[in-house]
């Protein structure tokens, strides 16, 4: 099933609703965060689009945000697997990484930006308006899905890699998702502090941030 002209847009307006929106507007999700497929395509922001868009946009999605499934009463359903900012989810199929399982994860990196770096050296990352910051298990594209990294921003022009095992001996907990992302809901303020960073690396030219030691690059 191949890509068409007006689908990123139709995948934006489902992420948006999914993760963000769906309260806003009048929804209540069903048990493991799912939506009716039919309700989402009465909703304004989907007029002119079919069911038939939405099955190709799920199968093409290159990070895999989204799933589908079918009712008891046969009725097509849809969710988002991660990346909501809507407090009251819960059934996402979170997977929890744990001290015995972590090294199955020997790579967790979040892609930011150069202009933000300044304020995460001070603070740390922040899952902002999220429920989690996010982690990509691999900085490395590649594959048929055009080098796509799910919980990698393809822009991105600064990756920090964290030291699990250290982050969790101290308490922060993770999970990962049905995509492969790892998420993190940070601390009481919702951060993950600078002394979790293992390597910084700045790309485009790349430059090192902060040693594996985790000592600053002067």
């Amino acid at each position: 099933m191949a890509e068409r002209r007006g689908d990123s847009r139709l995948s934006k307006r489902l992420a948006w609703l999914l993760r963000h929106g769906a309260t806003e507007q009048g929804f209540k999700f069903i048990d493991g965060c799912y939506l009716n497929v039919a309700d989402v395509l009465a909703h304004q922001q989907f007029r002119g689009y079919t069911l038939d868009d939405i099955q190709r946009v799920v199968s093409t999605n290159s990070k895999k945000r989204f799933e589908l499934r079918s009712a008891d009463d046969g009725a097509l359903q849809i969710r988002a697997v991660q990346g909501h900012s809507i407090k009251e989810v819960d059934g996402l199929d979170l997977q929890p990484i744990t001290a015995d399982n972590c090294h199955q994860f020997p790579v967790a990196v979040h892609g930011t930006y150069m202009r933000h770096w300044r304020s995460i050296s001070a603070q740390g990352l922040s899952r902002m308006n999220r429920t989690h910051i996010h982690f990509a298990v691999s900085s490395e594209a590649g594959g048929s899905d055009g080098g796509a990294i799910s919980g990698l921003r393809q822009s991105a022009d600064v990756l920090i890699f964290v030291d699990l095992p250290k982050a969790l001996a101290d308490g922060f907990k993770f999970c990962v998702s049905r995509n492969s992302v790892i998420l993190c809901e940070g601390d009481d303020t919702g951060h993950l502090p600078p002394a979790y960073f293992k390597e910084v690396w700045k790309l485009k030219p790349y430059r090192l941030l902060i040693f594996a030691d985790g000592r600053p690059q002067e």
